[in-house]
């Protein structure tokens, strides 16, 4: 079973790498998105809404441990209800990533956001992907998508990238001794391979074609009387 495998592999001393650094992205990404409803989508096992200050938040995935049981390609929200919706690792585990995304697009509100995380296969975690024996492994018998393929099919949606980052530079080495070992990697690569990190991160924010914010004239004679005081 694929929650399974999942669970297990982010109990290895490689999966708990990662989850400490998505951690602390997924943590300051929905600390500053307000509204009513909140979905996470995927990864049942991991709450990474855990910091997430609006009030209903839902996990939605195929496992049955999920709190609402769906694929994430037919979403079973109302359109346009959603503030915010995480999407960590899902793209690359579909059959149908755009459809994916275009669910995404059809259940959040208009500015509303999408916080996602993908395995980026211009990296040395996208090179051990390629390796045989790895099909049946995860994270590595994903179909790992490149970040231009993504922000192209974002922008065809009107989901429009408000910010992005990168993670985990390190050889994706099982052992927690050479993982400490090669921390050092780690600022290196910001700098000097920025593109090369094994997982990238997007947030992106829902744009509604000719919708236009409408601010009061205080400068108009009528408003001006409305606040002249009797």
């Amino acid at each position: 079973m694929v929650s399974k495998l999942e669970a297990e592999w982010f109990e290895s001393p490689l999966g708990q790498h990662l989850l400490f650094r998505e951690f602390r992205y997924f943590d300051h990404a929905v600390s500053d998105v307000f509204g009513f409803n909140a979905v996470q989508v995927g990864l049942p096992q991991i709450n990474f809404l855990r910091n997430s200050r609006i009030p209903l938040q839902v996990n939605c995935a195929m496992e049955s441990d999920a709190g609402v049981r769906a694929n994430p390609m037919f979403l079973p929200f109302e359109s346009q209800s959603l503030d915010l919706l995480v999407l960590p690792h899902v793209l690359e585990f579909s059959a149908n990533p755009h459809q994916v995304l275009r669910e995404a697009e059809r259940v959040l509100r208009p500015e509303a956001r999408l916080v996602m995380a993908g395995f980026n296969p211009r990296s040395l975690w996208g090179l051990m992907s390629n390796f045989k024996g790895s099909e049946s492994a995860y994270p590595w018998n994903g179909n790992f998508l490149n970040i231009s393929r993504v922000k192209d099919w974002m922008a065809l949606l009107g989901l429009e990238v408000a910010a992005g980052s990168m993670c985990c530079y390190r050889p994706p080495i099982n052992r927690e001794k050479w993982l400490r070992r090669m921390r050092f990697i780690e600022p290196a690569g910001d700098r000097w391979w920025a593109m090369g990190g094994g997982v990238y991160f997007l947030q992106a924010v829902k744009r509604v074609q000719g919708m236009n914010v409408i601010l009061p004239q205080w400068k108009t004679p009528v408003a001006r009387r409305l606040l002249s005081p009797a």
